[in-house]
């Protein structure tokens, strides 16, 4: 499975981890704690973007939160529809793009957000786009934050459902090579949470 296929699996997604799945569950912890965590390190008038928004229930709860600067990219045009479905205002309010997260952010100026985050996303990255990774830290003037799954062996591939993979990296790593100190990692029962911040 080379890269283009790892997108349009994602684009076609339907069932278990489709949009519909997602939106049927709204923010949960995780949302919670992305929010707490760029509310202490970005504040709440941050420029904030979310790559694999999905139906946008993580955005949500930083909208209910106050901020009003929020952006959001997804491959899945039909997670967009349910994310205008389902939380209107946000909708309206942010900036949504329906496209790969590399079109995407290759086509975004230095430093456009404060905060860039993701959540089980950066994981199904095919090694052949890795470079959007520091496109990632391009276009962030100050914080990152992933939540992603490092339970398997750095550098090997899980599959979800046999089929989407799954890649362990060390995020850590990946982030401080491009510029980003670790202030804060916490491991949770399915991923491992990690907040950078540009170094001076």
């Amino acid at each position: 499975m080379d890269s283009n296929d790892v997108r349009e699996e994602w684009a076609d997604r339907s069932g278990e981890y489709s949009p519909t799945y997602y939106a049927h569950y709204g923010p949960d912890e995780t949302s919670e704690l992305v929010r707490a965590k760029i509310e202490r390190y970005a504040g709440a008038d941050a420029r904030v973007l979310e790559v694999g928004c999905g139906v946008g229930r993580h955005l949500a709860e930083l909208a209910e939160a106050g901020f009003s600067e929020l952006s959001g990219v997804d491959v899945n045009e039909e997670a967009l529809d349910v994310l205008d479905e389902t939380y209107p205002e946000l909708s309206a309010a942010g900036e949504f793009h329906a496209g790969t997260i590399e079109e995407y952010v290759a086509s975004v100026e230095r430093d456009a957000f404060d905060a860039v985050f993701s959540v089980e996303t950066l994981q199904h990255i095919h090694p052949e786009a890795e470079w959007v990774f520091a496109e990632l830290a391009r276009v962030s003037s100050d914080l990152v934050v992933t939540v992603e799954n490092e339970s398997g062996e750095y550098g090997t591939v899980n599959h979800v459902d046999e089929q989407l993979p799954l890649y362990y990296r060390d995020w850590r790593t990946v982030f401080t090579e491009l510029g980003f100190e670790e202030v804060e990692s916490a491991e949770r029962k399915r991923d491992t949470v990690r907040v950078f911040r540009q170094s001076e």
